[in-house]
């Protein structure tokens, strides 16, 4: 299986954390499901017309979408689990070519959501750190991701080492024109 876990590292005496990615199963699709449509109502409403996010969620997060996603064999679904909780949930597309970048050496961090009960705790940089570790498994030698210029999650990026390629942006129908721009963001691995 693909299930793999961070080094623990402790500092500060803090209690380290034990973080996994767990490959989602038939078993746990409607956990996704939810886990999904929560995290994104606590960060991204901001994002749409009348806070609704009802045309993302319907491209993302039915049962419908997540099975015909789950079934194909590019895209890789996991459930972020912190000891036995789930924390988050992320979407990779194994073979995601960008520029001039091939599909073999590059992969995509689609959706990397985490509830904000986990949010500012360091879970985040531990999951980038799982999804990295897997796609250098892969043979990978780019990890990219789309992000949004406003907010606090550039920043995060940037300092994980993530540095900005170019300029994207939401086209989903009911964004806030304001809120769609975004930057691509890539990382050497």
């Amino acid at each position: 299986g693909y299930c793999f876990t961070a080094p623990k590292v402790a500092r500060n005496n803090k209690p380290s954390m034990k973080v996994h990615l767990e490959p989602l199963t038939q078993e746990t699709l409607v956990e996704y499901i939810n886990i999904g449509r929560q995290s994104y109502h606590e960060h991204y409403l901001h994002l749409w017309e009348n806070r609704d996010p009802t045309p993302y969620i319907s491209r993302s997060f039915t049962e419908e979408v997540v099975l015909a996603d789950f079934k194909n064999p590019n895209l890789r679904h996991f459930l972020v689990k912190l000891e036995d909780k789930t924390a988050g949930i992320v979407k990779l597309v194994v073979d995601s070519p960008l520029d001039e970048h091939t599909p073999d050496v590059s992969l995509l961090a689609q959706k990397i959501y985490l509830l904000k009960a986990y949010s500012g705790k360091g879970l985040g940089k531990k999951v980038l750190q799982l999804i990295e570790g897997y796609a250098k498994r892969l043979g990978k030698k780019i990890l990219w991701l789309d992000t949004m210029q406003k907010g606090g999650p550039i920043k995060f990026y940037l300092k994980q080492g993530f540095q900005i390629k170019k300029e994207s942006e939401l086209k989903i129908p009911g964004a806030i024109a304001s809120e769609k721009p975004m930057w691509v963001l890539t990382k050497q691995l």
